[in-house]
């Protein structure tokens, strides 16, 4: 007799569940259908009951060990919808579906300074702070470097900081000689790098003689590093004005004369 050939519908062994895909980014659908006889299913897939065409940005792949993928690059927000994934044969057909959601495109926002790096100028043994403010979306990482020496860590003497609005400090307490110098900050996120330089001077410890003019005003530092870290540091000591060169200082014993 004549051996009948038997015929079994499609069913999935495997299939993807709903997805959320950002704007902009790939997006793979992989499936696996089987059967227990033949022949080899057809896979067809349909976006909110339309059928999906192959084009630039949707491809349909098979591999040999039989999953299916649909894979859409990049993702719009006319992808968004419900998928069904249809296997058929002459005995019959199955389906899966799921929903696709598109998430809006990340904003991207090169870093920019609001406010710059200030060459600096602080007496040695007093603390001082090297700050400035950035903006940039998303939230940019922050690099410093001393001349060409990446400052990478945190000590008990010299600390990096940053808060939720951008503002950037690097905190030295008891500033020495080997701190003078200049100082990058570098801010870099997927959209650019931006990169701001300036000098720290570290003036020898010197008695003031005094003063006979009216005392220089410093505009108080508005700084939101006022309390970081409860340091509870001196804000005028950290940003008194800059010191006069040792050399200038009057020697001990000689007299100033009221006729000169």
């Amino acid at each position: 007799e004549p051996i009948q050939e038997r015929f079994f519908r499609p069913h999935f062994l495997q299939a993807p569940g709903d997805l959320t895909v950002q704007e902009g980014k790939l997006c793979r659908m992989d499936c696996k259908a089987s059967v227990s006889g033949l022949p080899t299913p057809d896979l067809s897939w349909q976006l909110n009951g339309r059928p999906i065409r192959p084009d630039s940005s949707h491809k349909m792949l098979v591999r040999e060990n039989g999953v299916h993928s649909l894979i859409i690059e990049p993702v719009t927000s006319r992808d968004a919808g419900i998928y069904t994934c249809i296997a058929s044969n002459r005995a019959g057909e199955n389906t899966f579906s799921l929903e696709l959601t598109v998430a809006a495109k990340e904003v991207q926002k090169a870093p920019v300074f609001i406010e710059k790096l200030q060459n600096t100028g602080v007496t040695e043994g007093f603390p001082v702070r090297l700050e400035c403010r950035i903006s940039g979306e998303p939230s940019p990482q922050i690099f410093w470097k001393k001349e060409n020496e990446s400052l990478t860590y945190n000590t008990d003497r010299v600390s990096m900081h940053q808060d939720n609005y951008g503002y950037i400090c690097l905190l030295i307490q008891g500033a020495t000689k080997e701190d003078a110098g200049w100082y990058t900050v570098s801010a870099k996120n997927e959209a650019g790098i931006v990169s701001c330089t300036a000098r720290l001077d570290v003036y020898t410890q010197w008695q003031q003689p005094p003063q006979t003019t009216k005392p220089k005003k410093v505009r108080p530092s508005a700084s939101r590093y006022a309390a970081l870290c409860d340091q509870g540091l001196d804000i005028r000591a950290a940003f008194q004005p800059e010191a006069n060169p040792v050399h200038l200082t009057m020697q001990p014993g000689l007299v100033e004369s009221d006729d000169l």
